[in-house]
C-alpha cells in the first residue's frame, strides 16, 4: 500500500514538473520576445534635432502614434498643433503634454476627415491665423472599419485615410510654400504592397471587404505621395511616406477580431507583447520631420528610420495621375 502510494506521488510530481519545465519555458520564451521589443522595437531617432520656431500641424494626435509625435516635438521645441475629432480627448493630450514639457506651444483645433466642410474649415482657420506650416503630418487614419460612408458618402477607408489628407493638405500648399522648406508626411503602411485602386468601384459597392478597402486607401496614400512630389518639385516643399510599423494603438478597434472575446482578447495579447508601443512607433515620424538630412528629399518611403525601396505599385504614374483627377473632381479642389 505504501510502496503504491510512493508510485503514486512520484507520477504526480513528475506530471507537475513537466508542466512546471512546460510553463516556464513558455514564460520565458514570451519574456525574452517582451525583451526583444523593448530593445529593438524598431530603430530610435537618437539625434537631438531642435526645431524651435516651427509649427507642425499633426492630425489625429489624440492617441497613438499621433500623441507620440506630439509629445516628441513638443520635446524639440516645436509649435504643434493637434488636429482631432475628439476635442476632449485632444485637450487632455494637451494638458498632458504642457505638464510633461513645461510648453505653452501645444494647440487644438477641430478636424474630421471624414467631412469636406470640417476640413475646409480647419485649412481656412489655419491660412487665416497662422504665420506659417513647417510641417504637416497627416497621421490620422482608420483600419478594417465595417461597410460605412462618410458625410459625402466616399467608403470610410478611402475618405478618412486618401480623400481627407488630399483635401487637407492642397489646402495648405499655399502656406508650406510661403513657409518654405517645409515638409509633408503621410504615414502609411507595409500592406500598400498588397493593394489595388478599384477605379470602377473605389466606394466599394459592388462588393466590400474591409481588408480590400484599407490596403485600397494605403496604396491611395503612396500614389498621392508619387504624384504630389511631382507636382512640387522645386517649390522648396517635400513629401514622404513613413510605415511606423505594427504599432498598439487604437488603430484595431474596428476590426472584427478586436470585438471577439476570444480572437480579440488573443489580438490584443499578441499586440502587447509583439507590437511596438506608440513611443517606438513615432521614432521614424519624428526623424522624417525633423532630421537635416531630408530637408530636399521626397518621394521617398521611410520605415525604421531609414529610406526603404517602394514596391512597383506604388510607383504607377498613370494610376497615381488617374487618382489625383478623381480626388480633385470628388473632393471639389477644382470644379
Amino acid at each position: 500500500m505504501l510502496f503504491s502510494c510512493k508510485v503514486c506521488l512520484s507520477a504526480v510530481m513528475v506530471q507537475f514538473s513537466r508542466g512546471v519545465t512546460w510553463m516556464s519555458y513558455v514564460g520565458t520564451t514570451v519574456g525574452g520576445f517582451v525583451l526583444l521589443k523593448y530593445i529593438y522595437g524598431g530603430a530610435r531617432y537618437e539625434e537631438d534635432t531642435q526645431i524651435p520656431g516651427k509649427t507642425v500641424i499633426i492630425t489625429g494626435a489624440s492617441s497613438g502614434i499621433g500623441k507620440a509625435t506630439a509629445l516628441e516635438l513638443t520635446k524639440r521645441g516645436a509649435r504643434v498643433i493637434l488636429a482631432c475629432r475628439d476635442l476632449k480627448a485632444a485637450e487632455e493630450v494637451k494638458t498632458k503634454i504642457i505638464e510633461e514639457t513645461n510648453s505653452s506651444l501645444v494647440f487644438v483645433k477641430k478636424l474630421d476627415l471624414a467631412s469636406l466642410t470640417s476640413i475646409r474649415n480647419f485649412a481656412a482657420d489655419i491660412n487665416k491665423t497662422q504665420k506659417r506650416v513647417d510641417v504637416l503630418i497627416n497621421n490620422a487614419g482608420v483600419m478594417y472599419c465595417p461597410q460605412s460612408v462618410t458625410r459625402e458618402g466616399f467608403e470610410m477607408h478611402l475618405g478618412v485615410n486618401h480623400f481627407g489628407p488630399f483635401l487637407l493638405t492642397n489646402l495648405l500648399l499655399d502656406k508650406m510654400k510661403q513657409s518654405k522648406p517645409s515638409r509633408i508626411i503621410c504615414v502609411n503602411d507595409s500592406v500598400y504592397k498588397d493593394g489595388q485602386i478599384d477605379f470602377k468601384d473605389l466606394n466599394c459597392k459592388k462588393f466590400y471587404d474591409e481588408r480590400h478597402a484599407y490596403r485600397q486607401s494605403k496604396l491611395a496614400n503612396m500614389l498621392f505621395v508619387n504624384e504630389l512630389d511631382r507636382r512640387l518639385k522645386d517649390t522648396g516643399v517635400t513629401v514622404n511616406a513613413v510605415n511606423p510599423g505594427i504599432c498598439n494603438t487604437k488603430i484595431h478597434r474596428h476590426s472584427k477580431t478586436y470585438h471577439s472575446i476570444f480572437l480579440g482578447n488573443i489580438l490584443g495579447f499578441l499586440l502587447t507583447i509583439f507590437a511596438s508601443n506608440p513611443q517606438q512607433g513615432s521614432q521614424t515620424v519624428v526623424y522624417a520631420a525633423v532630421a537635416p538630412e531630408l530637408e530636399e528629399v521626397s518621394g521617398k518611403y521611410f520605415s525604421n528610420c531609414k529610406e526603404e525601396k517602394i514596391n512597383p505599385v506604388g510607383k504607377d504614374t498613370k494610376a497615381a495621375e488617374r487618382l489625383w483627377l478623381i480626388s480633385e473632381k470628388w473632393t471639389r479642389l477644382v470644379s
